[in-house]
């Protein structure tokens, strides 16, 4: 039985994309677990080992999007699209809803107990960030490159002083910005 594992990455985010993957294991590889555990180098030397032993599929949603249609509709979308492309037999996704997508199993802190989530929160972690590092060149005085568009207080304090750019998701509110 083919399983998919299903994970995100930058749901809470104040800028740049959600990134939703998908994988399909076809061999064993030591080291998986929760993203968020594994150092960046750990992270990306696992990364390469996954896409030469899994199918997969990477679903990126741009901020625009996210603002237009919002966070939950946007999941369910890369959900369906993860599905339709890789035709698992059976789909966890970590979490504790399925964004009323049937066929798919939701289990929280799944990224740490089944290998396909856990190289799921890889891809799209890795994916995330490399994209954000990418256009942190292109609004330098963010310093995307150090926070990934997530709210830390540095990020909170350079929109406060410089304003929105064309990667922060404007639908999510701030408390410390007016």
């Amino acid at each position: 039985m083919t399983l998919c594992g299903i994970d995100e990455a930058g749901r809470g985010c104040l800028a740049g994309p959600l990134v939703v993957a998908g994988v399909i294991l076809s061999n064993e590889i030591d080291g998986l677990t929760d993203s968020k555990k594994l150092s960046e180098k750990k992270r990306e030397l696992l990364y390469e080992q996954i896409v030469q032993n899994a199918k997969y599929e990477i679903v990126f949603t741009d901020n625009e999007t996210i603002d237009k249609i919002g966070l939950s509709l946007s999941l369910k979308n890369s959900l369906i699209k993860i599905i339709e492309v890789l035709k698992p037999q059976h789909t966890i996704f970590d979490g504790n809803t399925t964004f009323g997508v049937l066929g798919i199993e939701a289990i929280i802190k799944a990224d740490q107990s089944v290998a396909e989530v856990s190289a799921a929160s890889i891809l799209a972690k890795v994916s995330r960030d490399r994209y954000i590092v990418e256009q942190a060149s292109l609004y330098p005085i963010y310093q995307f490159e150090k926070h990934k568009g997530y709210g830390t207080k540095i990020h909170r304090e350079l929109i406060k002083e410089h304003g929105y750019c064309p990667l922060h998701r404007r639908s999510f509110k701030i408390k410390s910005i007016k």
